[in-house]
């Protein structure tokens, strides 16, 4: 099997692992709070990818960064996982998974705009068009459809799912700074992500989590939100000669969550829905004929 062949098998595995966690999201914050949610999911995803850095004998790699790659990871921790996912969970426990997961979806536009004043790109005439039309079906997804009176679902809700897609392209963008081994480098943010976790807990919610249900959740979203499938994903991506190619499977991750949403949550989906996620995924794929990378995300 050659190289190419492996990074897109590698590649549809994270998208159909990517596929699931949205249901996983909302099952699991039926029996946790969404700090208890993320104390349980980044604790299993730091075990995971230490046993992963340890059983490639390069653990090692911990203990051997730079005092300004320590601090990096400092700042990298707070905003991944500790930021982002606490802000995209409240999302999901505001709105229905359908909604939180299709205006998350928005991070690859919100990457584009913010690459304007922290990496100095154009601003394309392409690029305002694709924004028009991604926000356009933010805007159905939003309001289920009622365009002509403005009336989200859950104004709170949006607004948190919204603002998940900007803190992640942020992270996106000054992680391409980061040239450290990536497993190790995503192992350190989250080992200074999750004292910020933590505390979270003990001055909010607490750590009550003896739901095995949500236990069970929390690990799943560990393993495969966090984990495992950023290993494979990266692994994708170093093994082929087309970035880009890869990069436009996760396209595919919405549509198939959808399914999912429907038959293992119980959502029934909404036209709305629909209509605004394939507008979103249009808007990006126009905005991806102009050249610009999409990152590895969904959620």
């Amino acid at each position: 099997m050659t190289d190419d062949r492996k990074a897109t098998l590698l590649g549809l595995l994270s998208v159909l692992l990517w596929s699931t966690v949205a249901s996983a999201f909302k099952l699991s914050l039926e029996h946790l709070e969404p700090a208890q949610l993320l104390l349980v999911a980044a604790t299993v995803s730091l075990v995971v990818l230490c046993a992963i850095l340890a059983a490639r004998g390069r653990l090692r790699l911990l203990f051997s960064f730079t005092r300004r790659q320590y601090a990096f990871s400092a700042l990298m921790g707070f905003m991944n996982p500790a930021l982002y996912y606490m802000v995209l969970f409240e999302a999901y426990d505001r709105l229905a998974a359908q909604e939180a997961q299709a205006l998350n979806y928005t991070w690859a536009l919100a990457l584009a705009l913010l690459s304007v004043p922290l990496l100095k790109q154009r601003l394309t005439v392409r690029d305002a068009v694709a924004g028009l039309v991604c926000y356009g079906g933010a805007f159905v997804t939003a309001t289920r459809g009622n365009v002509s009176s403005f009336d989200p679902s859950n104004a709170v809700g949006v607004a948190l799912a919204l603002g998940s897609a900007f803190i992640w392209a942020l992270y996106w963008i000054l992680n391409t700074r980061d040239d450290r081994d990536p497993v190790a480098g995503q192992a350190l943010n989250f080992a200074f992500g999750l004292p910020w976790i933590v505390v979270a807990c003990a001055i909010g919610v607490g750590f009550d989590v003896r739901d095995w249900r949500g236990l069970f959740g929390g690990a799943y979203v560990g393993l495969f939100e966090m984990g495992i499938t950023f290993v494979v994903w990266s692994s994708a991506l170093k093994l082929t000669r087309s970035a880009a190619r890869i990069g436009n499977l996760i396209f595919i991750s919405p549509f198939l969550s959808l399914v999912l949403i429907r038959y293992v949550v119980g959502e029934p989906i909404a036209q709305s829905t629909v209509v605004g996620l394939a507008l979103i995924v249009g808007g990006l794929l126009l905005q991806q004929t102009a050249g610009r990378p999409a990152p590895a995300r969904s959620s």
